[in-house]
């Protein structure tokens, strides 16, 4: 037995092939997961309700939509197209003899712009699994995608960036005031007294957050005499939201990243009547899922 045999395999019990896990595994789907929150923080706003309500209007309208031509688009299919598309602006579904399997991240091989191979990652409760297979093997769904990577497509999100930084900052903001901000809460004026009086007062104060405290007004001495006695008058520590037009901003904002979805904004006033809701319900399939997947047909 020579040196170079150590690396050579042996055809006794070791198995010739070994098969591994790759992919997304319990690494991976926690640092997927920190990426997501991080980005949320940087301002995509993808943790806010009003993006999330998009994003499931955009899973009932692809999933109730009844795709001609194939039976590989059920409902569930669609759903995680349209959740896939709007959260990352594409979607990569891997096609089977009788089923679409949903990939979790890719690689492309292109020429003159145009997809030939792909590399896909499939998620796995085990560990994920990468397999490379051809662009005819592969449904890629695309949306705005730019003449710089055509191959790619962009979120609604990214394209209106800076207005969701302002939603989620907005959110943010108002979380704040309303977690951490003494709302309702009152400052009382109080006589000269020992510090130990004054840490007991402020003790009673504690956690009386928004009540109504009452406490007996005293007479000092001022001058060598008497002061008069005072009733105390409350000062109001509530921040004064409205003189800000927090709440004006966020409607308005709101409103613009609805629009940036293709929801229509009025679904959500308080006037909004049936004709409205069922127009709104279908804009989002009108104006994504039919132009995008209107090719699958026959």
């Amino acid at each position: 037995m020579g040196l170079m045999d150590l690396f050579r395999r042996l055809n006794g019990n070791l198995p010739v092939s070994e098969t591994r896990s790759s992919g997304t595994g319990y690494t991976a789907e926690i640092m997927a997961a920190r990426e997501s929150y991080i980005a949320g923080r940087a301002g995509l706003g993808d943790l806010t309700a009003t993006v999330q309500a998009c994003v499931s209007m955009w899973e009932g309208s692809f999933a109730l939509a009844d795709v001609q031509g194939t039976d590989l688009l059920d409902r569930r299919s669609m759903a995680i197209i349209a959740r896939s598309a709007a959260l990352r602006g594409e979607a990569v579904m891997l096609v089977r003899d009788d089923r679409l399997v949903p990939c979790a991240d890719w690689e492309v091989s292109t020429r003159d712009g145009i997809p030939r191979a792909y590399r896909v990652g499939v998620s796995e409760a085990g560990g994920g699994r990468r397999e490379t297979v051809l662009s005819a093997e592969v449904l890629h769904l695309r949306l705005a995608s730019d003449p710089v990577a055509p191959w790619t497509g962009t979120p609604p999100l990214h394209r209106a960036r800076m207005t969701a930084g302002l939603l989620h900052t907005l959110e943010t903001a108002l979380t704040e005031i309303y977690e951490n901000a003494p709302l309702g809460s009152q400052v009382l004026p109080f006589p000269e007294t020992t510090e130990t009086d004054l840490e007991a007062l402020g003790r009673g104060f504690r956690g009386k957050r928004g009540r109504v405290l009452l406490r007996e007004s005293v007479n000092v001495a001022a001058a060598g005499g008497p002061a008069p006695a005072q009733d105390w008058k409350g000062h109001d520590t509530t921040p004064d939201i409205a003189r800000s037009q927090a709440l004006q901003s966020l409607k308005s904002t709101r409103g613009a990243i609805l629009t940036a979805f293709g929801v229509l904004p009025g679904l959500f006033a308080a006037q909004t009547q049936g004709p409205m809701v069922r127009e709104a319900d279908s804009a989002p399939w009108r104006g994504v899922g039919a132009p995008t997947l209107g090719k699958v047909r026959a």
